[in-house]
């Protein structure tokens, strides 16, 4: 099914059954979106475009550009999205791909999976401009929900978004991290992403994990205000059991490249590299 305009995406959306293609043709679609349909894992719901095809959300104060609520195996894939508090938010969201859109001009964060939102992938896209509402909410991908948040979103239990993957992404002039990983989370990857964070004003660092087990991997960054990338303990039990392997950090700034804490608690491997970090690599020992 091909749509042109929002009514016709609002209907789409609507009676969107598994194995649906819904293709955004060229244009600009103003609305706040959402899917609550899913699809299987042998028939996915597919919403796909090109870098024309615009989701709009008419400003940055409040609402989401596109919501998945509570939905299986959906595939968002090659459109952009702009213009609203925030961009994509995933809501118990299983088993979906968020791949190569565009994401800028948001409000606070650029993408979002909350919520016990577990294997999903977030991968290729392009997101920016973020965080023009307010600085510190500005991430650009942001996995789980903050402790003092749980009794909001996850019914006062830990938000276990677990096991999704964050790879192949370019994210630049956000500020606050590129991607932000909140305590509650276990077992997932960020990997071979390319990080900028020249506009970095509510952060002090490109990547912060507060989860557990993560892998952090292959990723580029470049002008950190701080350190590169961050491990945290929030909570007693979170933020360890993180591995960062094989990473590139031209920090050039006053803080380290991987900064472990707790230090004994997190992995750096010492085929990571840095660069411009007046502390050095890290604030822990490196591991061979």
């Amino acid at each position: 099914m091909t749509v042109t305009d929002s009514s016709g995406l609002e209907e789409a959306l609507r009676d969107a059954t598994p194995g649906a293609v819904i293709q955004l043709s060229p244009g600009r679609y103003e609305g706040s979106f959402v899917a609550t349909t899913s699809g299987t894992a042998n028939a996915p719901i597919t919403l796909c475009g090109s870098k024309e095809s615009i989701l709009d959300g008419g400003g940055t104060s409040e609402g989401y550009v596109f919501h998945l609520d509570n939905v299986s195996y959906w595939v968002l894939d090659g459109f952009a999205v702009q213009n609203g508090q925030k961009g994509v938010m995933a809501d118990t969201t299983t088993h979906s791909l968020i791949q190569g859109l565009s994401v800028s001009q948001i409000g606070d964060e650029g993408i979002h999976l909350r919520n016990f939102s577990t294997d999903n992938t977030v991968a290729n896209n392009t997101i920016s401009d973020t965080g023009t509402r307010k600085a510190k909410y500005g991430e650009g991908v942001y996995v789980g929900t903050a402790e003092s948040n749980w009794c909001d979103i996850s019914n006062c239990k830990p938000d276990a978004s677990d096991r999704n993957l964050i790879t192949g992404n370019t994210i630049f002039n956000t500020t606050a991290e590129s991607i932000d990983v909140k305590e509650g989370t276990t077992g997932g990857t960020i990997s071979d992403n390319t990080l900028d964070g020249s506009g970095i004003t509510g952060a002090d660092s490109w990547v912060d994990v507060k989860g557990n087990s993560w892998v952090i991997a292959g990723n580029v960054g470049t002008n950190s205000p701080g350190d590169g990338f961050q491990t945290h303990e929030i909570l007693d039990g979170w933020g360890i059991d993180n591995v960062f392997r094989a990473n590139s950090a031209a920090v050039n700034g006053p803080g380290v490249g991987y900064s472990m804490d707790p230090e004994s608690a997190n992995v750096v491997q010492c085929d990571n590299v840095v660069s411009g970090a007046k502390k050095g690599l890290t604030n822990s020992t490196c591991t061979k």
